[in-house]
C-alpha cells in the first residue's frame, strides 16, 4: 500500500540538521536521546549524517518516500531506532504493515510546519486505533499538546508526546512537563492492569 502522491509535499530543508545534532551531542554527552522528526522531501539522504552525527532516532514521514522498507532498513544499519510519521490526512492503515518493524509510530495531531496550531482531536482515533493492534509500539502525538489536551492523548494510548508552544509559552515550563510526563504514566499504568 502506498500514499497517494498528492501527501508527499514536505520542505527540502532542515531546522535542525546533523551539525546542531553534533554539536548538542558533545556538549551534553551520550545520555539525551535524540530523535530526530525529518519533516523533509528526500529523509534518505539524511540518515548516515544524522547517525554520524549521534543521533539515536530517526522518524520519517511515511509520505515523503516511495521505498518506507528500504528506508527502515538503512536507518536501523546505521545504528539508529526508527520512527514512521503520519499526517493528519494519512489513514492509520498506510502505516499497519510497517509497524512490527519500527520502534515508534507518530501520528501528527496538526499539520507539519509551524507552531502553535490548534490540536487536532480527531486523530486520537488513530491513536486508539494503533494502541489496540500494537499494544507494545511507543505512540507517539505532535501537535497542541499540552495540559488541555494531554488527557485526551494519554487515553488513546499515546506514551510519548512533543510539546512545544505549551511548554515554551508556560510561566512555569517545568510543571507543564511533569503534568504532560505523568498524564501519560497514569494512563500506561492502567492500560497494562486493564490486560
Amino acid at each position: 500500500m502506498t500514499c497517494p502522491s498528492s501527501y508527499r509535499h514536505f520542505v527540502p530543508n532542515i531546522t535542525f540538521g546533523h551539525p546542531v545534532v553534533e554539536s548538542l551531542r558533545k556538549q551534553l554527552g551520550q545520555d539525551p536521546f535524540f530523535d530526530m522528526h525529518m519533516m523533509v522531501s528526500r529523509p534518505e539522504q539524511w540518515v548516515k549524517p544524522m547517525a554520524v552525527a549521534g543521533a539515536n532516532q530517526y522518524t520519517f514521514h511515511l509520505e515523503a518516500t516511495e521505498n518506507p522498507g528500504a528506508l527502515i532498513k538503512d536507518i536501523r544499519e546505521n545504528g539508529m531506532k526508527v520512527g514512521l510519521a503520519i499526517k493528519p490526512g494519512t489513514t492509520v492503515e498506510y502505516l499497519a504493515p510497517w509497524a512490527n518493524q519500527i520502534d515508534m509510530a507518530l501520528v501528527m495531531t496538526v499539520e507539519p510546519g509551524f507552531g502553535g496550531q490548534k490540536f487536532m482531536e480527531d486523530m486520537m482515533p488513530k491513536v486508539h486505533w494503533l494502541r489496540t493492534q500494537f499494544p507494545s509500539l511507543d505512540i507517539e502525538v505532535d501537535g497542541g499538546v499540552g495540559p488541555d489536551t494531554i488527557h485526551k492523548c494519554a487515553e488513546a494510548g499515546a506514551n510519548m508526546i512533543v510539546s512545544g508552544s505549551a511548554i515554551m509559552r508556560s510561566e512555569d515550563p517545568r510543571s507543564v512537563i511533569n503534568l504532560l510526563r505523568n498524564v501519560c504514566s497514569e494512563a500506561a499504568q492502567k492500560r497494562s492492569l486493564d490486560r
